[in-house]
């Protein structure tokens, strides 16, 4: 049935801008039952912008989980003030993180990718699922051209993995559009995007790419591009 929801949501609503989409879905959902997730990465930053420019009104928060970069965390602050937004920040369980480095060291992300789920899991993965757990639906930066593992996304989306909608406004956008937009709009960002990091997440586990690589190839560069997914966005929770 939930999948069912989105499909007829996905034809209802085909060809509404990201805005006019995040209308809609607060109108559907409510404004109370649903939140943007920011990384505060460039698509995320274009949200921020549409949320504050149309005078949308979806809560936002993110997540921190204790090994950001700096960069990330001076580009909060910028938005936080460039927006007036209270961005509500969700930390892991310190119990959680404090078993884990124990047992694993503070590293166990490059001894393999069972130990690098269980560090996603940890610092993002769980902290997020608490939060989601009193939505409908969320909202996120998520766009086909990312990655191989993105390539099915939909605009309106059952997420399997933690129970409720997911809106993906920016679907369709592309790489160019993002920044274009970013420009225009002198919408801030994250200074490691002028350093060659096209995607940044958790310091240690984020590195500049070489011209011609894909665009998520400085994310887990360890692992092969088809694993290359924290748990947030499974491809599993994808409709068909």
């Amino acid at each position: 049935m939930s999948i069912e929801t989105a499909n007829t949501l996905n034809a209802a609503w085909a060809g509404a801008s990201p805005a006019e989409a995040i209308s809609l879905a607060l109108d559907y959902f409510g404004a109370e039952r649903i939140a943007f997730s920011t990384s505060l990465g460039a698509e995320d930053q274009v949200i921020t912008d549409i949320l504050w420019r149309n005078n949308l009104p979806a809560p936002v928060f993110t997540l921190d989980t204790g090994r950001l970069p700096e960069e990330t965390y001076r580009l909060l602050e910028e938005t936080r003030k460039r927006y007036g937004l209270a961005i509500e920040v969700l930390f892991p369980e310190a119990e959680t993180v404090q078993k884990m480095q124990s047992e694993h060291g503070p590293n166990l992300f490059y001894e393999s990718i069972e130990n690098r789920r269980l560090c996603c899991r940890a610092r993002k993965v769980e902290p997020l699922s608490r939060k989601l757990s009193t939505l409908s639906a969320w909202i996120c930066g998520l766009r086909r051209s990312q990655s191989v593992t993105r390539h099915e996304l939909q605009l309106v989306e059952w997420d399997e993995t933690f129970g409720l909608f997911k809106l993906n406004p920016l679907v369709l956008a592309s790489e160019e559009w993002i920044w274009e937009y970013i420009r225009d709009n002198d919408v801030p960002y994250n200074e490691l995007h002028d350093k060659g990091y096209p995607s940044i997440g958790c310091a240690p586990c984020t590195r500049a790419i070489e011209p011609g690589e894909d665009i998520r190839a400085g994310r887990w560069w360890w692992e092969q591009p088809e694993l290359k997914e924290c748990g947030l966005h499974s491809a599993h929770a994808h409709q068909r």
